[in-house]
């Protein structure tokens, strides 16, 4: 099998994301016993997909955290105020309750996750400072997440902040930064093997996605069937919110509409497998229901969002298009 054909498998499977979490999510309300099982290996699922973010990654990336700081600045501070805040404000406000409405808030204080990444490509937007917020949000999350629960959630939970830090470290920080290494060493060592894990890894970390959401949605299935109005808008509007949000300040902060559209996705698309194994992990499989829902719902707005943005593309171009005169 031809490395270009794996980088096409790679960019297939990525492309259609949406396609798969849906059908995951489908066979997972129909059949949950089979997915059930794989609930208790989310954590290291979710440390396969950051391993093939890492692998995305190289030292040039984190040069352009240098190279570009203000962007990157308000991209990340963006992601780690606007969604926190909105998700404690749409708890309260719509009267979430607490058991579920940690969820959310798990949600809220994520980093960005590989959907983002994804989204961002897809929607013609600025993939570098994508990755790179990206990078930071989850180079940081160890920190800013633990301290955003600790701080709205308040007495209301007995997590420590040094066990869910902990916990962070092991499935995120760890597999980028092994993920970077590898690369480097392998691109040194063995380039034609690094090009295979680049165009297979992809395909690999989508499927991975799927049946982290599979898995999840299994552990909820009754919930889900019978989830209430009022959760499902909570994760509509907390999405939706945060999409605008992003791209609202990206625009306000100057920035070119590629850049904004890479905040729109950097706020608006969380990592929601990371909130889901916090949640089974330190609290109860139903305080994962929302993270659930958000895992199936901002892939399909994100992909909504992209295929807008490439239409306005395409039709900017068209009406901008020289006309040719005929004699």
């Amino acid at each position: 099998m031809s490395i270009a054909l794996l980088e096409r498998i790679g960019r297939f499977t990525s492309t259609y994301l949406v396609v798969w979490v849906l059908l995951g999510s489908a066979l997972a309300l129909y059949a949950p016993s089979a997915f059930v099982p794989i609930g208790d290996y989310i954590s290291p699922l979710l440390g396969v997909v950051m391993l093939g973010m890492g692998l995305t990654l190289t030292l040039e990336d984190f040069r352009r955290i240098a190279e570009r700081p203000r962007d990157v600045f308000v991209g990340a501070a963006a992601q780690w105020t606007v969604m926190p805040l909105l998700a404690y404000a749409l708890v309260a406000g719509l009267g979430v309750p607490w058991e579920l409405g940690i969820g959310l808030v798990l949600v809220g204080a994520a980093p960005g996750g590989t959907a983002s990444n994804v989204m961002t490509y897809l929607g013609r937007g600025d993939v570098a400072l994508s990755v790179t917020i990206t990078s930071v949000t989850s180079v940081a999350a160890p920190i800013v997440m633990p301290a955003w629960i600790v701080v709205l959630a308040g007495e209301s939970i007995t997590v420590t902040f040094a066990a869910m830090a902990s916990e962070i470290v092991l499935i995120v920080l760890l597999p980028i930064v092994a993920g970077l290494g590898l690369r480097y060493l392998l691109e040194r060592t063995a380039p034609s093997v690094a090009r295979v894990g680049l165009s297979v890894f992809p395909a690999i970390s989508a499927l991975t996605i799927v049946v982290i959401v599979a898995a999840i949605v299994a552990l909820n299935v009754g919930e889900i069937r019978a989830a209430s109005a009022i959760v499902v808008l909570a994760v509509v509007v907390h999405n939706g919110l945060g999409l605008v949000g992003g791209y609202g300040v990206g625009s306000l902060a100057g920035m070119p509409a590629e850049r904004s559209r890479a905040c729109a996705f950097e706020v608006g698309l969380q990592n929601s497998g990371l909130a889901a194994a916090l949640a089974v992990a330190f609290f109860d499989p139903l305080a994962a229901l929302i993270p659930a829902l958000f895992s199936v719902w901002h892939n399909v707005s994100g992909s909504v969002l992209a295929t807008l943005f490439t239409r306005v593309d395409d039709t900017d171009a068209r009406r901008y298009e020289p006309t040719v005169a005929n004699d």
